[in-house]
């Protein structure tokens, strides 16, 4: 029969948010933090927890075993020599037996392991399940109906993780996890900054959002801030700071060994930058990886949420984004067209954007009637998405046609003016 003792191994183990597998890895982990050469396998784990008496830790388990819970050895369990038993004293205490000692009542730190900050509401997995669900749906609001509605159910979003964490009861697990979305929230919000035009809000949100992402340690999290600082950086005439985010996103891809998905995402940033500054032979470079890592998408098992907006049509945009760079519209209005074509119904905001776009390069091609054709498109729908980005994109038309001499072009400014007047600049 296995003693009352050895069973307060296993709920010290549950109650810090670890399977068995996870434990063991959590341990060498500890071990390495610690420097001490100790390491566990889940065999050796399934005997201390099952077997009466449990086979004693070697002392350097000892060592980890009481840091990763933060209790004696003996009060896990096990049958401690008394040589090796940990006492729980001021650490400044002086005594004949020099032995590592605990600062705080052992009783205290068990429930620590269970309740980090609060003895607030339980929050467990399906706790989780919801704010998940709610935070992967402000994907879908900002595509189909801009980053205006999105942000508001951002910041409901943001005040109910930061209540939990704040009052809340939870696993480290769990923990981890609300940390994880936040750090999301903050990249949201900072993609908010870029479509709005708030540039030094959104540089802010990626800080924080960098620093959340670090301190849970998710490459591929920080991936997703570094695209979002290019953009920002870029508008805010920081090439400096966009070029050193691209080289720390690829370096962390290489380190979390990503998919081509990802990679895309970043050549295309590199694209980004290279064509903001004018260096053309560059962004071809870019984009030529940019095609090889297209082509090699399919191959991706899992794609993280932020970068599955992707595909082709990013490709051909960054493309023609080149072209106009070089005072080439004839050439991009091929590539925009096949943009236009190629983005999915899901994404209302970037189809309206590309959409704008290309009539832009038609109106610099000097095809005025097809121009307006693309924008009378956009205004068709108007009213449907509130994104500043796009606004100023329709009002940078507006003032493009304004002194061309045409009916056509007349009749669309005059549309444009009757559509959007209400909506700020």
């Amino acid at each position: 029969m296995v003693s009352a003792l050895v069973k307060r191994l296993v709920p010290l183990r549950q109650a810090a948010g670890y399977t068995q597998a996870s434990f063991v890895s959590a341990f060498s982990t500890e071990a390495a933090r610690l420097g001490i050469a100790a390491a566990v396998s889940v065999r050796q784990l399934r005997r201390w927890e099952n077997e009466s008496p449990p086979p004693l830790p070697h002392p350097g388990q000892q060592i980890v075993l009481e840091a990763m819970f933060g209790v004696p050895l003996a009060e896990m369990g096990f049958e401690v020599p008394r040589h090796r038993v940990t006492v729980s004293a001021p650490i400044s205490d002086s005594g004949k037996v020099k032995r590592r000692t605990f600062v705080a009542d052992a009783g205290a730190l068990v429930a620590a392991t269970l309740i980090p900050a609060a003895s607030g509401p339980r929050v467990g997995r399906i706790e989780l399940g919801c704010l998940r669900e709610r935070l992967e749906g402000l994907y879908r609001t900002d595509h189909t109906k801009g980053s205006v509605p999105a942000a508001i159910q951002a910041a409901s979003i943001e005040a109910d993780i930061t209540r939990v964490l704040r009052n809340g009861s939870y696993t480290s697990a769990v923990s981890r996890e609300l940390h994880t979305m936040l750090a999301e929230l903050h990249g949201h919000r900072a993609w908010y900054g870029y479509d709005g035009g708030r540039i030094g809000e959104g540089r802010s949100a990626c800080m924080e959002a960098l620093a959340a992402a670090q301190l849970v340690d998710d490459p591929l999290l920080q991936i997703s801030v570094l695209e979002t600082l290019v953009l920002l950086a870029i508008k805010a005439d920081r090439t400096w700071e966009a070029s050193s985010a691209v080289e720390s996103a690829y370096r962390l891809a290489a380190r979390a060994q990503v998919g081509a998905t990802v990679h895309l995402v970043i050549a295309l940033r590199s694209a980004n930058v290279a064509i903001h500054s004018g260096d053309l032979p560059s962004a071809r470079r870019a984009l030529s990886r940019a095609v090889q890592y297209q082509g090699h998408v399919d191959s991706d098992d899992e794609v993280p949420d932020w970068a599955k907006f992707v595909g082709p049509f990013e490709v051909d945009y960054a493309t023609a984004d080149m072209y106009l760079r070089a005072g080439q519209p004839r050439r991009a209005v091929p590539f925009l067209r096949a943009a236009v074509r190629g983005i999915t119904g899901g994404l209302a905001r970037n189809g309206a954007s590309y959409r704008v776009r290309l009539a832009g390069a038609l109106l610099a091609a000097g095809e005025v009637e097809e121009a307006c054709a693309e924008v009378d498109g956009v205004l068709d729908t108007w009213g449907g998405i509130a994104s500043p980005r796009l606004l100023g994109k329709v009002r940078a038309f507006e003032r493009s046609a304004a002194p061309i001499v045409s009916r056509t072009a007349g009749d669309c400014v005059a549309r444009i003016r009757e559509t959007v007047r209400k909506d700020p600049e």
